[in-house]
């Protein structure tokens, strides 16, 4: 039989993913992959009921609904705080996923380079390999997850095609400084390369840090891709419901590639979360009390249980040091721990392009009571681990 592409050999499954079906085999809460056990508002449910008992069943445009463009062009203008043109400047994809993948798909030729951020999205590497580009990877250095000015700029000097973006940052939390943006800025300038930005945690910040758009910063809407989804704001991961914004020039070929890609994003779907993108401010506001009030209730939890971690700026995420258990692999730990803890979590050698093994990823877009009893369960970790891994 002739051979498979050899592009398929450059990455896994989704390690994520994969914990989800582990967890889900050993009746352990699910911590690992992304996605809340709450349901999202009752304002969407009504309008999918009511979308589902009418008419629209058939084809969207194939970059997006009309109205939901208008919507999501006027709720991203009053947060990027720039005018945004739903006739030009958009295109609705199926999920966050799949506009990065015709992000990178309109900019890159088989062997342009791109600068990833590590620890990163594990879908990134996948994006850059399947896109046919080469990733150049730059180190945010735990505990802070800073990058190095020097480290950066080496990284540039090798003309990227496009430079990724993450803000606020899966796995890490970071929510990158406005200095730090500059600085992202000014070699993208200097060097001429896109900036492909990942924000689908754009409304999931805690004070006192705060989201920046880069697309906002003075000269970069012209050489900046803005994806995002309404997965994590409005608690609907399973609608697969993203978009991109960028410049026209940028979004007449996106659209060609989104096109021959999935087609477009479902109708219905479109019609329902047009209610969402018309919230008031007082929904992003109740939303990031919400998430503050998990994050803090989940962090106790973690000091009562005496295990260190690093404290998300942003998203709803925990990277936890299992450094103290001696594990060799996080992989085999994370999946012991699911099945004889009843807790699952990430290894964060799935995030770092390093050999890392000393970090797994909880998160804690869950009930209060699922994040109690997932801690109830973690207070047996420390004398299982030992036994095991001692």
């Amino acid at each position: 039989m002739p051979k498979l592409s050899s592009k398929i050999e450059g990455f896994t499954d989704s390690v994520i993913r994969r914990m989800t079906r582990i967890a889900n085999s050993y009746g352990a809460i699910n911590l690992s992959q992304g996605f809340p056990d709450f349901d999202p508002p009752v304002e969407l449910k009504n309008a999918l009921s009511r979308v589902a008992s009418g008419s629209i069943h058939q084809y969207a445009v194939t970059w997006g609904a009309k109205n939901f463009r208008e919507s999501l062009a006027k709720k991203q203008s009053r947060f990027m705080g720039i005018p945004i043109d739903p006739e030009t400047q958009i295109v609705v994809t199926c999920g966050s996923t799949e506009a990065m993948m015709a992000a990178m798909m309109t900019v890159c030729n088989p062997g342009d380079k791109v600068v990833v951020f590590s620890p990163f999205y594990e879908n990134y590497a996948a994006d850059a390999i399947l896109s046919g580009a080469e990733p150049i990877y730059v180190h945010l250095r735990p505990p802070r997850f800073n990058f190095d000015v020097d480290e950066l700029e080496e990284a540039f000097k090798q003309r990227p095609k496009a430079l990724i973006l993450c803000n606020p940052s899966n796995p890490s939390g970071k929510v990158f400084t406005l200095e730090e943006l500059k600085t992202i800025a000014y070699f993208a300038e200097k060097y001429d390369t896109f900036v492909i930005t990942d924000e689908v945690y754009e409304h999931i910040v805690y004070p006192p840090h705060h989201h920046i758009y880069f697309a906002s910063l003075p000269g970069m809407f012209e050489r900046t891709i803005s994806c995002s989804s309404l997965s994590k704001t409005y608690s609907i991961t399973g609608w697969r419901l993203g978009y991109l914004i960028a410049p026209s020039y940028i979004v007449d070929g996106a659209r060609k590639v989104h096109d021959f890609l999935t087609v477009g994003a479902a109708a219905p779907l479109q019609e329902a979360a047009v209610v969402a993108l018309n919230f008031g401010d007082d929904y992003y506001e109740n939303l990031k009390r919400i998430y503050t009030e998990k994050r803090d209730f989940f962090l106790d939890g973690l000091d009562r249980l005496g295990l260190a971690y690093t404290v998300p700026q942003g998203a709803y995420y925990v990277m936890v040091d299992i450094s103290e258990f001696g594990a060799k692999s996080d992989l085999e730990f994370c999946e012991w721990m699911a099945r004889e803890v009843g807790v699952a979590a990430v290894p964060g050698s799935s995030f770092f392009r390093d050999n890392v093994n000393h970090l797994i990823r909880f998160h804690f877009a869950k009930k209060k009571e699922t994040l109690a009893e997932a801690v109830k369960r973690l207070e047996k970790l420390k004398d299982k681990a030992r036994e095991r891994w001692r």
